[in-house]
C-alpha cells in the first residue's frame, strides 16, 4: 500500500495523465473506434485500423475530385471557401518535414488557418505545463489540432481528453494523429494506400510510363488485376520501429488475398515485432519474414515475386550504444536497393518510400530515382490531396466537394465533348 503512491510521486503529470487512459487504450480496436466517430464521419483520426476498405476508396475518390478541381481557378476558388472559417493547429514537438508540409499544404486548398508549435521551448511546456494541458488550451483557440509526438499513446489520449470534455459540455475539436511514438502513423498509411491505389488502376497516361498497360502487362502476368487485393507486398529495412510499416501493413491485412513478406535482420528491434505479427495472423494473412531479397519463398526469389515494395531506412536516432555496437556486426548491406535487384523486379511493380532516406545508408540511391517504378516523390505529393480528403472528411465537406465536381464536370462534359480526357473522369481513381 505505500509503495504505490512512492511510485506515482516519481511520475511527471503527463505520465499520470496517460495512466489515467490506460484503461481505455488498451481495449481491442473494435471497441475504441465508435468512440473516434461522430454521425459516420471520422471525429478522431487515431490508427489505420479506423478505416475500412471502403472508407480508403471514398477518401480516394475525394482525393482524385480535390486534385482535379485544383488544376481549374474556379475549382481552387471552391476549394478554398469551403473551410475558410476553421483554424487549426499543427502542434509537432517530433521532427517532421513531409508529414508537417503535407498537412499545411491540405489545410490551405481548403481555405484552413493554420498556425504551429514545433519546438516545445518555446511554449509554456518550459515552465512546467503539461502536454494535456496545452491540448486542451489549444482547443479553446483552434478547431482542429494535428498532432505529431515522439511520446506513445499521447494522441490516443488527446481523444478521450476531447471526448471527455464534449460529454461534460466543454469545447472539444478534432485530434489528427500525425505520428505518435512508435505507435502508428495513421495517415502515412493512407497516402501509401492511395499511391497503391492509383498505381494500380494501370489507367490514365501522363504519370508514368507505366499507365495504361494492364493489357500488356498481362501478357507477361496473366493474372495481373486493377486493385490492391491478391497481390504480394514486401517491406524491408527497420520493420520492428518502423511506424509507417505497422500502419500500413495493418491497412493491406483489410484487403483479400495479399501476401506480405518483411525483409529484416534476424534482431529483436528490427525484425517484425510479435504483436503485428499475431494481429496479422489472426487476420489469416499469409506472412513471411526473410533475412535477403533472394532469399526463396514458394519456390520464388522474394525480389522478383513482389508486386510492390515498400523500403524503409534503419532508424539509428533511436539506437542506443548497446544497439549501435549489435547493429554494427549486421551486414546491413542486404537491406539495400541496387539496380540489379530493381531490374529483377515486376515490370510494374511500384517502390515506396515513406522517407526521409537515408544518404549515408543508401536503402535507394539516387540512380534509381528515374525508373518508372520509382514511385516515392509522388507518393509524398500524394499525401498533400489525400489529407485534404480527410480533412474535408472530418469536417463534413466531402459531399459539397462531390456535388461541385459533378456540377463542373457534367457542364464539361456537355459543351466539350470532344475533349480527350473529360468522358474519362468517373471511371475510377484518376492518375495526374
Amino acid at each position: 500500500m505505500s509503495s504505490q503512491p512512492a511510485e506515482n510521486c516519481e511520475l511527471t503529470q503527463d505520465e499520470r495523465d496517460l495512466l489515467f487512459y490506460e484503461s481505455r487504450i488498451v481495449r481491442p480496436v473494435k471497441m475504441k473506434v465508435p468512440e473516434f466517430k461522430r454521425n459516420e464521419h471520422l471525429r478522431h483520426v487515431i490508427f489505420s485500423r479506423q478505416f475500412s476498405v471502403d472508407t480508403l476508396e471514398y477518401l480516394a475518390e475525394t482525393a482524385d475530385k480535390v486534385r482535379m478541381l485544383s488544376k481549374q481557378r474556379s475549382g481552387q476558388d471552391f476549394l478554398i471557401n469551403l473551410l475558410h472559417h476553421k483554424r487549426a493547429m499543427l502542434y509537432f514537438t517530433q521532427p517532421s518535414t513531409r508529414t508537417f508540409l503535407s498537412f499545411m499544404s491540405a489545410c490551405q486548398i481548403l481555405g484552413i488557418t493554420c498556425n504551429e508549435v514545433r519546438d516545445p521551448s518555446t511554449s509554456s511546456e518550459t515552465k512546467g505545463e503539461t502536454r494535456f494541458d496545452s491540448i486542451r488550451m489549444f482547443s479553446s483557440y483552434f478547431d482542429l489540432i494535428i498532432m505529431r509526438s515522439k511520446l506513445a499513446k499521447l494522441a490516443e489520449s488527446c481523444a478521450y481528453l476531447m471526448n471527455d470534455l464534449e460529454v461534460s459540455g466543454n469545447r472539444s475539436v478534432p485530434i489528427i494523429n500525425a505520428g505518435s511514438g512508435a505507435d502508428e502513423h495513421p495517415t502515412q498509411s493512407l497516402l501509401d494506400i492511395y499511391t497503391l491505389q492509383r498505381t494500380f488502376q494501370f489507367t490514365e497516361a501522363g504519370s508514368s510510363p507505366m499507365a495504361s498497360r494492364l493489357h500488356e502487362l498481362r501478357q507477361l502476368h496473366p493474372e495481373l488485376t486493377t486493385g490492391l487485393a491478391g497481390k504480394t507486398y514486401g517491406f524491408c529495412g527497420d520493420i520492428g520501429r518502423g511506424r509507417t510499416v505497422r500502419s500500413l501493413a495493418s491497412l493491406l491485412a483489410k484487403y483479400e488475398g495479399v501476401k506480405l513478406i518483411f525483409i529484416a535482420p534476424d534482431d529483436p528491434t528490427l525484425a517484425l515485432r510479435d504483436d503485428l505479427r499475431h494481429r496479422l495472423q489472426d487476420r489469416g494473412i499469409a506472412i513471411s519474414e526473410v533475412e535477403h531479397f533472394d532469399e526463396i519463398v514458394d519456390g520464388v526469389p522474394v525480389i522478383e515475386q513482389l508486386d510492390a515494395l515498400y523500403m524503409t531506412r534503419i532508424q539509428k536516432e533511436h539506437d542506443s550504444p548497446a544497439e549501435a555496437e549489435k547493429f554494427a556486426q549486421i551486414d546491413l548491406s542486404r537491406y539495400k536497393l541496387t539496380r540489379g535487384l530493381v531490374d529483377r523486379m515486376k515490370v510494374y511493380a511500384p517502390i515506396l518510400h515513406p522517407f526521409p532516406r537515408d544518404q549515408h545508408f543508401g536503402e535507394i540511391p539516387p540512380e534509381i530515382d528515374n525508373d518508372p517504378r520509382a514511385m516515392y516523390f509522388r507518393q509524398a505529393r500524394n499525401g498533400m490531396w489525400i489529407r485534404a480528403a480527410l480533412l474535408a472528411s472530418v469536417f463534413g465537406v466531402d459531399h459539397q466537394i462531390s456535388r461541385f465536381f459533378e456540377q463542373q464536370y457534367s457542364e464539361w462534359h456537355h459543351y466539350n465533348e470532344d475533349d480527350v480526357w473529360a468522358p474519362s473522369l468517373p471511371k475510377g481513381p484518376l492518375r495526374p
